[in-house]
């Protein structure tokens, strides 16, 4: 099986959306823009880093960048068993399945973050990764500090990144390298995420999460707070408002990946960190990381062969036929109300340009020949543009 996941706020990089300009996916910025009220393609081209590294447009880049890579990677028909995402990336992972609308996804990041801005300004602190030590001994050295200091990530095997004030860290630092860490590293962050002293972005956002109103979802999304695979829209509020001032047990939801059967890890987005984690965390992962279109290629080489493993894998006898079914996703052409042609049902024959209904007044033309398996889209809904509508399968 395979899972996406999303990074979080630090992967974002300079001129990250340049290579995107040209392909289709990039409209998804231009409706980013408008919904937030703000020029996220200048952010995406022309933001240096000291720009980027301010929590809100850390966050919003780095989510609308992932859902870019996302939505060309939907285009290429390859879906996820699952979906988790590293603190920002959770949001990112839920806009993905369903769970949160486009819009509504990128009003709870532009309320998150900068929630989480003031709340830094408010009660300042820091961050720092240690590395070479486990999760136990981290959370000694956190206690023997005996100041404002806690576990803020549990990333992967001897990779902890702890978050507190400014004392708080140096002592525990202390402590960490006492206990035997064979690196300590400062972080170039505004405040000190997932920890208490994000309380008050926490109330702040509590609202505006139920506000969103989470939708049930079939493809289950990781949560950061317990590692368990959730796909009720009810138990996201509470959720994502815990995930604020509570560690990101990012290794754990690796771990109930792999315990659900996931080996194939695709990240979507900039930067490429979870990757390395995901290798660290699950011995026989398969993992790639998709950042530019050049990438996209990349992918559906590597999924031909992380398919073709994983059928010998799970058929040694059959060694031989290897008749793969291709899936393709049809996504609206535009924002509006969804109307299904009435005549097409689920197993009936596509053809290149056959018209699956409406949206609005634009007509949804498969651009695949195939066999029209499911409407994910339901008549009447209102669609926002690339949002999917149906699935065929090819040979």
């Amino acid at each position: 099986m395979l899972a996406f996941t999303f990074p979080g706020q630090g992967s974002q990089r300079t001129g990250m959306g340049a290579a995107w300009v040209d392909h289709e996916s990039w409209e998804l910025v231009g409706e980013a823009s408008e919904v937030v009220g703000r020029d996220v393609a200048a952010l995406l081209l022309d933001a240096d880093a000291e720009e980027l590294k301010d929590t809100r447009n850390a966050q919003l880049t780095t989510f609308v960048m992932s859902l870019v890579v996302l939505d060309a990677v939907e285009r290429t028909g390859i879906e996820p068993s699952f979906c988790a995402g590293h603190s920002l990336g959770e949001y990112t992972a839920l806009v993905a399945t369903g769970a949160l609308r486009f819009d509504d996804g990128l009003r709870l990041v532009a309320e998150r973050s900068s929630a989480m801005h003031e709340a830094g300004i408010a009660q300042p602190g820091t961050m720092a990764a240690v590395l070479g030590l486990d999760d136990e001994q981290v959370e000694v050295a956190c206690r023997l500090a005996d100041a404002d200091v806690w576990v803020a990530n549990f990333n992967a095997p001897g990779q902890v990144v702890i978050a507190g004030s400014l004392e708080g860290v140096a002592k525990a630092t202390e402590q960490a390298k006492a206990l035997g860490a064979k690196r300590v590293m400062s972080l170039p962050v505004s405040g000190a995420f997932h920890t208490p002293y994000m309380s008050s972005a926490r109330d702040r956002l509590r609202d505006a999460i139920a506000l969103a109103r989470p939708r049930d979802t079939e493809v289950p999304v990781i949560s950061n707070v317990d590692a368990l695979a959730h796909d009720h829209g009810s138990e996201w509020a509470s959720l994502l408002s815990a995930q604020l001032s509570s560690p990101v047990r990012w290794k754990h939801c690796l771990l109930t990946l792999g315990e659900l059967g996931v080996r194939g890890f695709i990240e979507l987005g900039p930067g490429g960190v979870l990757t390395g984690m995901a290798k660290r965390t699950i011995e026989d992962a398969k993992t790639i990381s998709v950042a530019t279109p050049d990438d996209l290629d990349a992918l559906i080489e590597w999924m031909n062969v992380f398919s073709a493993t994983s059928v010998l894998l799970a058929s040694p006898a059959h060694e031989g036929e290897h008749l793969f079914a291709i899936e393709r996703l049809v996504v609206s052409p535009a924002a509006g109300v969804f109307t299904k042609k009435m005549s097409v049902e689920n197993n009936t024959k596509i053809a290149v340009g056959h018209v699956l209904g409406h949206v609005g007044e634009t007509e949804v033309r498969s651009p695949f020949a195939g066999i029209l398996q499911n409407y994910i889209a339901v008549d009447g809904e209102r669609l926002t543009a690339h949002q999917p509508i149906a699935w065929l399968r090819s040979h």
